[in-house]
């Protein structure tokens, strides 16, 4: 029987900023005061991502610049992982380097080859304050390694080089949301 309430059910979907949006090109704020209004922006969080069909947001996603993320995530032996993390760090990455497919509800309908490591360990705290340390090895591990670039102002994008990269902007340049988009990397 489930002891906690389901994440996002008592949330509301918000906008999703898209490539372009500066909100998501700029390093997120720590997060200073703990309490409803935080609640509610997980809340938000996780309907959000749900609604859009993700395993992982960053706050800047939906127009908030403050360091949070939330994820429903499997990783490679298909172990669920859900939670959020505030004012997280990237503290590892490392293992071995896999260039994958990835994706973002940012830049919607794309995806392209990024290298990320195989294991990520980030440290933060929950909405309440206390200390948390997550552990991720294979595409939960490049989830956690993608929100955490999210809020330094990093999109995968930013990563794809050579024949990728310009492959995936001429892709960016044919879509409604990312014709006129004003991308660093463009």
């Amino acid at each position: 029987m489930r002891q906690r309430p389901i994440p996002g059910t008592n949330g509301h979907v918000r906008t999703m900023s898209l490539l372009g949006d500066a909100v998501l090109h700029s390093a997120c704020a720590e997060v200073t005061e703990f309490g409803p209004a935080l609640d509610r922006l997980i809340e938000d969080m996780f309907a959000t991502m749900y609604a859009a069909e993700g395993v992982g947001l960053a706050a800047n996603q939906i127009g908030v610049g403050q360091r949070v993320f939330v994820y429903d995530c499997p990783d490679d032996e298909d172990v669920r992982h859900v939670g959020h993390v505030v004012n997280p760090r990237l503290v590892a990455a490392d293992g071995d380097e896999f260039l994958g497919p990835e994706g973002c509800l940012s830049l919607p309908g794309l995806e392209a080859g990024t290298a990320r490591f195989d294991r990520a360990v980030v440290e933060g705290v929950t909405s309440d304050g206390a200390p948390v340390r997550i552990s991720g090895t294979g595409f939960f591990a490049r989830c956690l390694q993608h929100e955490c670039d999210h809020l330094d102002g990093a999109v995968y994008a930013d990563r794809v080089t050579g024949m990728r990269a310009r492959r995936l902007r001429r892709a960016i340049g044919k879509t409604s949301w990312g014709a006129g988009a004003a991308w660093p990397r463009g």
